[in-house]
């Protein structure tokens, strides 16, 4: 599958004053720019490929000053399940009126792990573990920013 057919149709939504905001600074804007454009950006060497997130510095080998051999690309958007959690309580009364939502760590098919909740027909138990899933996104055009969430697609 390539970037292309891995975007689906995404909604654009009010955010709710209750919910914490994302962490938005001069390390990460890239990457929130990205999502704005409905592109999953890694943080990836250009001298060996290796894909990172968060942000940091390439473990395969020296790095040139400053991440000079780093740079943010567009990822596929598409993984796997690695872990999840089904969350029947609300931990923050924002989230109140999602409740059940699933929350999961994606393992990317470039090789990092995201975090995020998976949305349209969610998977009931652990047996979801290793489904694929694929990026979708969620747009909040009045605060500026886009959030990524996942959706099954497959096993």
């Amino acid at each position: 599958m390539t970037i292309e057919t891995a975007r689906k149709t995404n909604v654009t939504a009010e955010w709710n004053p209750q919910k914490p905001r994302p962490n938005i600074d001069v390390d990460n804007v890239d990457f929130w720019d990205g999502l704005r454009r409905e592109e999953l950006l890694l943080w990836t060497c250009r001298t060996c490929g290796a894909a990172y997130w968060p942000k940091c510095y390439c473990i395969e080998h020296e790095n040139e000053p400053f991440a000079a051999n780093m740079s943010w690309e567009p990822s596929s958007g598409l993984g796997r399940i690695f872990a999840m959690n089904r969350h029947h309580t609300a931990f923050n009364p924002g989230f109140a009126d999602e409740i059940p939502y699933t929350y999961a760590l994606v393992e990317l098919d470039e090789g990092p792990m995201i975090s995020s909740t998976i949305v349209g027909d969610p998977p009931n138990d652990l047996l979801a573990v290793g489904l694929r899933v694929r990026v979708v996104y969620k747009h909040y055009p009045a605060e500026g920013f886009t959030l990524p969430h996942f959706e099954v697609i497959g096993e």
